[in-house]
């Protein structure tokens, strides 16, 4: 089975026939860690599934990027606000590691949604990227950073070994060595 129609029905089942139109608009590409995928200021012309790989999206403030979040794969993203109201991005979306992607540009997507998978699988996925949207912001309100590092440690996030350590502190709202003091505490308290 197709990975994304395979993921899709996480969320809802796919006749053959619809799954046969959204395949025949997908596009295939496999880009390497590092790679832009989208510049703030730019228009998000594209939905995509990440099949494999890990992406990070990032801002410029002050001449520093900050970290917003990460997406691991498989799942879907775009900047949600550019393709829909035709604005520029807010944002940068890049690849950390060489990834595999399936797009649809923004007229496909949209002429799926006559569909009623593909308007069950959107309405169901823009619920669950709310609810996260939700919990990160409650985390960053009410838990420090350590608090949110022990948490990923615990819950066994796979970001703690897949993101380089400035990118992370960077999500972490904390500066590489304050992450680093935190490592070898939490490190320090497991040997004893």
């Amino acid at each position: 089975m197709h990975p994304f129609r395979q993921y899709i029905q996480q969320y809802t089942l796919v006749p053959e026939q619809e799954w046969q139109k959204t395949c025949s608009l997908l596009q295939y590409q496999e880009i390497p860690g590092g790679h832009l995928l989208l510049e703030e200021g730019k228009l998000c012309r594209h939905v995509y599934f990440l099949e494999d790989g890990l992406l990070r999206y990032f801002v410029w403030r002050d001449g520093k990027d900050i970290t917003k979040f990460f997406t691991n794969a498989p799942y879907c993203f775009t900047s949600q606000r550019s393709l829909v109201q035709r604005i520029p991005a807010q944002e940068n979306i890049e690849s950390l590691s060489p990834s595999t992607l399936w797009s649809l540009d923004r007229d496909s997507a949209f002429e799926l949604l006559k569909y009623p998978s593909w308007n069950t699988f959107v309405r169901l996925l823009i619920q669950e990227v709310q609810f996260f949207t939700e919990q990160i912001l409650e985390e960053i309100q009410q838990e420090t950073a350590e608090q949110r590092y022990r948490k990923m440690l615990l819950t066994g996030n796979a970001l703690v070994q897949q993101v380089p350590l400035k990118h992370l502190a960077s999500y972490l709202g904390i500066a590489p060595q304050s992450l680093s003091r935190i490592r070898k505490k939490i490190s320090a308290e497991v040997r004893t």
